[in-house]
């Protein structure tokens, strides 16, 4: 009875349409028109050509694209790894009822979350300037070196500077995140271990970790996304270079490289495509591995 008094009218189409119109045009018709630049080659200028998947067979066989991936994932992985980590240990710590001024420690880890991507590009860029940069300034007093060093000109070096630079940024960032999913699990489990006998490291590995797996999923995920869309740090560190040697050229300094500063539209749009293939490749992966260790376990 009560299923027949509600009112079926069409009424209700009105108030969700501003969304589907807003979203039809602002989200759906950019993704499907950069899906068809992609597969044409157009400067911007003159009318796009059609020229089929022929920008995909570049991509593949393109050797600064493919660098390009091999750095965005080098600096992921070098970054997210530590970061997850030490991001876990401090909300384990920070949950403890009895810490004082927990507060306080979880807003300055926070803190470097809220300051923007490209001025902690360009403040570390000026800190590791080989003439001017603090840090030379600061080893040389100290007697640490007899003289300046070239930071900026290590391949090796600079990817993994720019994986410091996100892990600072990111960490607290993800230990909110923690914090949130170990206060969602019930204390009784660990008191039920602790009456059995459990130590606090088979605590954390036999009951906090495996209840905390959809967050850890949730993390590795999201960073993924983010991971790949790097582009401020490493831009502003190697002021667009991506020097030395491409080392930290990220495909979308290659794609924002390759669509607004040379022109081609087209094969921009064609490197977007493959990122965003890349991105559901990963995460879908991702996801099944999860599913299928839980299934185990």
């Amino acid at each position: 009875m009560f299923i027949n008094r509600i009112n079926k009218g069409n009424c209700g189409y009105f108030f969700i349409a501003p969304f589907f119109i807003v979203f039809l045009l602002f989200g759906l018709y950019p993704i499907l028109y950069s899906f068809y630049l992609s597969l044409t080659n157009w400067d911007g200028l003159n009318d796009p050509e059609f020229i089929g998947l022929a920008n995909y067979t570049r991509a593949i066989i393109d050797p600064l694209f493919l660098q390009s991936l091999f750095n965005t994932f080098f600096i992921w992985i070098v970054s997210v790894v530590p970061q997850l980590t030490v991001s876990l240990v401090l909300a384990v710590i920070l949950t403890n009822t009895f810490l004082i001024g927990k507060d306080f420690f979880r807003a300055v880890y926070f803190f470097p979350n809220i300051v923007t991507a490209a001025s902690l590009g360009l403040l570390v860029s000026l800190m590791f300037d080989w003439q001017t940069g603090s840090v030379n300034q600061l080893l040389m007093s100290i007697g640490f070196l007899d003289q300046a060093i070239d930071w900026k000109n290590n391949a090796l070096f600079m990817q993994m500077l720019v994986s410091a630079i996100l892990f600072f940024q990111y960490f607290g960032y993800s230990m909110l995140i923690y914090i949130a999913g170990l206060q969602g699990i019930s204390p009784e489990y660990a008191e039920a271990a602790k009456v059995d006998g459990a130590s606090k490291i088979q605590i954390f590995f036999k009951i906090t970790v495996p209840l905390l797996k959809p967050i850890i999923i949730f993390q590795v995920i999201t960073s993924l996304i983010g991971g790949v869309q790097i582009f401020d740090q490493p831009y502003m560190l190697t002021e667009g270079s991506g020097s030395p040697n491409h080392a930290t050229l990220t495909s979308v300094m290659y794609l924002y490289r390759t669509a607004f500063e040379q022109g081609r539209f087209g094969y921009g749009a064609t490197i977007a495509f493959c990122l965003f293939v890349v991105i559901v490749s990963l995460s879908v992966i991702s996801y099944l591995v999860s599913r299928n260790r839980s299934k185990i376990a």
